[in-house]
């Protein structure tokens, strides 16, 4: 998997990622300062891990009032963000794709899906929750046209390894693939593989070990 660029730990920048979504809400309640364990608290994580974060991105505040919400917010902001909204298309419109879309265009980010891809005859050259869907024969040409430069691939399991190439030959910088096959990119395309099954037998394991725990203990 390549590196994050600048240096900047994958774990750090999920976390600001993080920090940036409660810091919004916080702004919407009318909150315009927050401290930095109170941040911290809401994450799970030590007031010493948030400040090592901001620390890292060259943030520094009077924390005699806590950070400032809004000027944290354009910080962050500023770490994350390119200068210009980035396009992002989905492959693969079945109900996960459709509900990735349905999320990520409500937020308000700096991220857009204007493209979805697909095979099935009854998606193909429709419109799906206003994103249009094009046949995968056009992938190529519908990436360089609207600029695009993330796919998120939420098609059946079996079909991703076949996506490779086609990835590869569009220019396609960052992979989000949310499918159990491991999506390997050379050098150059950043990847991130979600496995929602090992996430949840990881999740069902830790509670496994917490039940034989407190049994042992009783």
């Amino acid at each position: 998997m390549a590196s994050i660029p600048s240096g900047i730990p994958e774990k750090t920048i999920e976390r600001l990622s993080e920090y940036r979504r409660t810091l919004l809400a916080c702004h919407r309640q009318g909150i315009t300062h927050i401290f930095s364990h109170v941040l911290a608290g809401m994450h799970g994580i030590t007031a010493v891990q948030v400040r090592r974060d901001l620390m890292l991105i060259g943030f520094s505040s009077d924390t005699k009032k806590g950070y400032d919400v809004k000027v944290l917010i354009d910080f962050i902001s500023r770490i994350l963000d390119s200068d210009r909204p980035v396009n992002v298309a989905v492959i693969g419109m079945g109900h996960l794709g459709q509900a990735i879309t349905k999320y990520f265009n409500g937020k308000g980010l700096n991220l857009r899906i204007t493209a979805a891809f697909d095979v099935d005859p009854a998606k193909v050259d429709t419109t799906i929750d206003n994103i249009p869907c094009y046949h995968m024969e056009r992938f190529e040409r519908v990436v360089e046209e609207g600029d695009i430069s993330i796919v998120i691939v939420s098609s059946p399991t079996k079909v991703a390894p076949d996506l490779v190439v086609p990835i590869i030959n569009a220019g396609i910088k960052g992979v989000l693939n949310f499918t159990s096959t491991r999506l390997n990119m050379p050098q150059g395309i950043f990847v991130e593989n979600y496995d929602i099954t090992t996430l949840l037998e990881k999740v069902a394991y830790c509670v496994k070990e917490a039940e034989e725990n407190e049994n042992n203990n009783n």
